[in-house]
């Protein structure tokens, strides 16, 4: 298809203008992950303007389609509720520890109150 002027018609699929916008230097990161953090971040732009410039290579086109498959995403809901139990099986165990010093707290108080001596080894 034609402009009136004989020049081709653009389409907004056919090319990808980058918004001209100032990029700033961000200071590197005070800790290790932190600093894994902002490579991860800046990768992933990297790939998603060469996705949008069609210039990616397959690999990074087939990593982004697994990683949105429902498979991926069941799995990654998978690990989530995982990680969920055992921060719960965790907290239960901490709570349990608690509950068993308050009765020995209790009971060596109930000893006290009836006149024995403590037989804890408190140095």
């Amino acid at each position: 298809m034609t402009k009136p002027t004989g020049e081709p018609i653009k389409r907004p699929t056919d090319t990808f203008e980058e918004p001209t916008k100032p990029k700033r230097r961000q200071a590197p990161g005070k800790t290790i992950e932190s600093r894994e953090n902002q490579i991860i971040r800046l990768a992933y732009d990297l790939a998603e303007e060469r996705i949008r410039r069609k210039t990616a290579t397959s690999q990074e086109v087939t990593h982004f389609l697994k990683a949105g498959s429902i498979i991926a995403q069941l799995e990654k809901a998978k690990l989530d509720k995982e990680n969920q139990l055992l921060q719960a099986k965790t907290e239960a165990l901490k709570s349990q520890k608690r509950v068993e010093e308050l009765y020995a707290n209790a009971l060596s108080a109930m000893r006290s109150y009836q006149g024995q001596e403590d037989n804890s080894d408190e140095d």
